[in-house]
């Protein structure tokens, strides 16, 4: 598996610093601050409870030098490693203090995004074997967008549109405020051409019907049974990209690749997948 690059420490210092104002405060850790004096040091570990794939060890990582950059942090497992329960993914040396008072922070985003990775990789095996693949969708957590996004690909899926901003999909409201699917694509080809790319949302038989006549590059088949996105994959017999979407789990997810889809996008990834459970242990 081809895993995406870490995002940048560039890009995510300011959601970092922003995680530990959050748990600091003005005053401080005020209980390791009264334990530990300035120069204490500490060596600790962090590790998985439980089995799952490893995702944001870097960004979390990070945490702990944000606060002191003396932290000597050594990772033990790669990005998108599939480890059992019990295992130590890294180690920390340094600043008790820095270690200490990043612990929640760091573990909070490594916790989250790997089980974002862990979900995701569940629903890529789920559908082994069809060349359905499977999406994210924009329903993340605010502001860790760019975060979660690159934990559905350590996961093995694709992030999919990122944003409102790289990619046409005419959805429901937009077909309703136009007036009809035909007018909306009308619209959008006014306004960017007809060489855009453009995706277009339904939930009827009826309605793809139009849409294949005109001539669109994707079809977001929405809310749609198994029979019905059969039908429908059988009516575009390979003219445009078809995704499938709406309330997709694991048991549905094998019967929907079997219908010829070329997406499965899951919201459920992002917005709802269980946090890992890791923990930081200091040892000595």
């Amino acid at each position: 598996m081809n895993l995406p690059p870490e995002p940048a420490p560039a890009l995510i210092h300011s959601l970092l610093q922003q995680m530990l104002a959050e748990d600091l405060g003005s005053a401080g850790d005020v209980t390791t601050d009264a334990i530990a004096e300035p120069g204490a040091t500490a060596l600790a570990r962090v590790l998985f409870r439980r089995a799952g794939r490893v995702a944001g060890l870097g960004a979390a990582l990070e945490t702990f030098r944000l606060l002191d950059p003396a932290t000597r942090v050594e990772r033990l497992v790669p990005e998108g490693e599939d480890v059992p329960a019990a295992t130590t993914v890294a180690v920390l040396r340094g600043p008790a203090r820095a270690i200490l008072s990043g612990e929640r922070a760091a573990l909070n985003l490594l916790g989250l995004l790997s089980g974002v990775a862990t979900a995701t990789g569940s629903f890529v095996r789920a559908v082994a074997g069809s060349k359905a693949r499977i999406a994210a969708t924009r329903k993340t957590t605010p502001g860790l967008r760019v975060l979660e996004k690159y934990a559905v690909g350590v996961g093995g899926g694709l992030s999919h549109r990122f944003g409102l901003y790289d990619g046409i999909l005419i959805k429901d409201n937009h077909i309703a405020l136009a007036g009809g699917v035909g007018p909306a694509v009308a619209r959008v080809r006014d306004r960017t051409g007809r060489t855009a790319r453009i995706q277009v949302e339904v939930d009827t038989l009826d309605q793809l019907a139009e849409v294949v006549e005109l001539g669109v590059h994707a079809v977001l088949l929405d809310n749609m049974d198994v029979a019905t996105l059969r039908r429908a994959v059988a009516l575009i017999d390979g003219r445009m990209l078809t995704e499938a979407s709406g309330g997709v789990t694991l048991e549905t997810a094998p019967a929907i690749a079997a219908t010829g889809v070329d997406l499965i996008s899951v919201g459920w990834i992002t917005h709802s997948a269980p946090w890992h459970d890791a923990t930081l242990e200091v040892v000595a």
